[in-house]
């Protein structure tokens, strides 16, 4: 009796012990878990900062996101603003690059950061650039060198995307030979100064409206032709029911303002970004 009262008691110790080491050890791990989760945490340091660069005759403002505490170089991504210049919007779309592990440089094609107020002012800016290829060259050059000088940055692996005329400028430097990964586009003229060509080397993502009034169904064939007729690497999408400047959450007061048909499309807006997501990342994991 006394044998197995004293087995019957080993046995419930080293059951307890066994819970308290397992207990222990869940305990252990929950706390390696956490302290895993605050070094990610700390490693994410999100910074924005205004930067200069220009061109042999104009000085250009831009803003650059990036990672502060990343360690590794990474894949580097050219922001071009719509026709209204430099602005809030386009350093939000840096800002949202730099989350998903990019340095975002918001580039500046007008100069001096200089911004319009109104459609006819914009229409100028436009087309001073895209009126001269040259100009618009030295421009996005110039933005194209700033980048890749930032000690964060793999320049190997660099990409441009734009919005209303920042995506026509993109997608014409790509067309005229720019060394870029990946180029795209968000509610973009197709009818380009440089048709798509030889030179194309990036992989092209257009995302545009099915009701823009800006872009007409003479365009986007013309266009989706002369890429088919180099075997170019594109995708070229268009959203039912949404118009010019979907992806801006300021379109539906500028349309009302200056009586445009501009409106702001969520479901459009999401889905084009996540298009963009897959397209940097395909190109970029694939060059690992």
């Amino acid at each position: 009796m006394k044998n197995r009262m004293g087995y019957f008691l080993g046995a419930l110790i080293l059951a307890v012990c066994i819970s308290c080491k397992d207990t222990k050890s869940t305990e252990t791990e929950k706390e390696e878990e956490e302290k895993v989760e605050i070094v990610e945490e700390k490693e994410m340091k999100l910074k924005g900062e205004e930067v200069s660069y220009s061109t042999d005759s104009l000085q250009m403002k831009g803003y650059i996101a990036f990672n502060e505490n990343a360690t590794d170089k990474s894949p580097g991504v050219l922001v071009i603003h719509e026709w209204w210049g430099h602005n809030d919007y386009t350093r939000k779309r840096a800002d949202m690059l730099a989350e998903l592990g990019y340095v975002a440089l918001a580039v500046d094609m007008y100069g001096e950061g200089k911004q319009a107020s109104h459609p006819d002012d914009a229409g100028k800016f436009a087309m001073s650039v895209m009126g001269n290829i040259d100009v618009a060259k030295a421009r996005f050059n110039a933005a194209l060198e700033m980048l890749k000088s930032k000690d964060q940055v793999d320049t190997t692996k660099i990409a441009a995307i734009g919005y209303c005329f920042g995506g026509s400028v993109a997608l014409t430097m790509a067309n005229t030979g720019a060394e870029l990964d990946a180029v795209a586009a968000f509610h973009s003229g197709v009818e380009l100064p440089v048709m798509p060509n030889e030179e194309l080397t990036a992989k092209v993502l257009v995302c545009n409206g099915a009701e823009d009034p800006f872009v007409s169904p003479e365009s986007v064939a013309a266009y989706t032709k002369a890429m088919d007729s180099i075997q170019a690497d594109y995708k070229y999408v268009a959203y039912e029911e949404a118009v010019h400047a979907f992806t801006s959450k300021d379109a539906d007061s500028l349309g009302k303002k200056f009586d445009l048909p501009l409106a702001y499309n969520k479901e459009a807006d999401q889905k084009s970004w996540e298009e963009l997501k897959r397209l940097l990342e395909d190109v970029f994991k694939s060059e690992e």
